[in-house]
């Protein structure tokens, strides 16, 4: 399969470039991984093994491909070994503690991950010549949530209520210390990239509302629910990804330019509650299927999040392909090719070139 009508994110630019990506092993390191399989990219991961059981990295056989190399971001050592190893031109850090939930229960282990990972990505990035462009992936969380109605922008204070949201926020504080400390001088292109509620086939990560409502259908039991009325900016993984691809793009160029913090989320109108969310799929895959509330005393969330993304679309040229309807689709269908033990890394290829060629 190839790609060969994307027009946005340049084929030839990754022909044969060296990419290292951390955290190669998760669900959005997985399709990365894959897109640029499919783009012709060299590419070497650095993560530890798979986080879940069933797990996209398996299921779609992704290391074939690729150099995957298992390690813990936290070793500062390992981490520099990897990139003097593998030489990357353009790195993308995804390695990361990511659930809010569990940062209440093991918040030193998430600070540990989220913060020094990070601190020891960046550090033995700038003592490797090879590497042109680094993008640290956060979140749209990195924000210091005030419950408004509008988009946060880039230029906005970072925070965090949780352990897992601060953690975030100050990876983001600690990216712009460093290209302003050492990057901006060293020829390096350094961004961060915050999306929005990734949603897509294989994810199977514990607390996340679509893995939790495709257990549900599974087992024909009702979906149990936390926070009914929370909205969130929910895109597919795809949309982020194209993202963070044309920034690395971008920022290889010209990193003066590029060399920022960025959002990558859906429209406004696509930022939808929990409850239409579960309703919507309920409809598509079992009409008839309920929900019932969490009524145990979980720990904050917030409410009430949106980015606005207006930086990406004038100055990347970047902008949501699907709507919230297609990319839940999308994610219906995935589930149940795998439930009909189809070939799963087939059925991301054709996802990822459908995705393409509508952008």
């Amino acid at each position: 399969m190839e790609i060969n009508s994307q027009k946005l994110v340049n084929p030839s630019f990754w022909l044969g470039k060296k990419i290292l990506i951390t955290g190669h092993t998760g669900f959005k390191g997985s399709w990365l991984c894959l897109w640029l399989q499919l783009l012709g990219a060299e590419l070497s991961g650095f993560a530890l093994k798979s986080p879940t059981k069933p797990a996209l990295f398996e299921e779609a056989n992704v290391a074939k491909g690729m150099m995957s190399f298992c390690g813990d971001i936290r070793n500062f050592d390992a981490v520099l070994d990897i990139i003097e190893k593998c030489q990357p031109e353009i790195i993308f850090h995804l390695a990361a503690q990511p659930i809010v939930r569990q940062s209440y229960k093991i918040p030193i282990q998430t600070y540990e991950t989220n913060v020094m990972g990070t601190v020891n990505v960046l550090e033995a990035a700038r003592r490797v010549k090879s590497v042109k462009a680094l993008i640290n992936i956060t979140t749209d969380k990195c924000y210091e949530n005030k419950e408004i109605s509008r988009g946060y922008r880039e230029d906005e204070p970072m925070g965090g209520h949780d352990p897992y949201s601060s953690s975030k926020g100050c990876s983001e504080l600690i990216t712009s210390a460093y290209r302003r400390s050492f990057y901006k001088e060293s020829g390096i292109a350094l961004a961060s990239a915050r999306g929005g509620n990734v949603i897509g086939g294989g994810d199977w990560t514990t607390d996340r509302l679509i893995p939790d409502i495709l257990k549900s259908f599974e087992n024909n039991k009702p979906v149990i629910i936390r926070n009914p009325n929370s909205i969130r900016p929910w895109q597919h993984v795809l949309e982020v990804l194209s993202g963070y691809l044309i920034l690395a793009e971008k920022l290889y160029e010209d990193k003066d330019l590029f060399s920022s913090g960025w959002n990558f989320g859906p429209n406004n109108e696509d930022s939808k509650s929990v409850k239409w969310i579960v309703e919507y799929m309920t409809g598509k895959w079992k009409k008839g299927t309920e929900w019932t509330l969490d009524k145990k005393n979980n720990p904050h969330e917030a409410n009430y999040l949106k980015l606005d993304i207006s930086k990406a679309k004038s100055l990347l040229g970047w902008q949501p392909m699907w709507t919230l309807e297609q990319a839940l689709e999308k994610v219906l269908e995935w589930h149940k090719s795998w439930v009909n033990k189809e070939e799963i890394k087939k059925i991301c290829y054709e996802q990822i070139i459908v995705y393409s060629q509508k952008s």
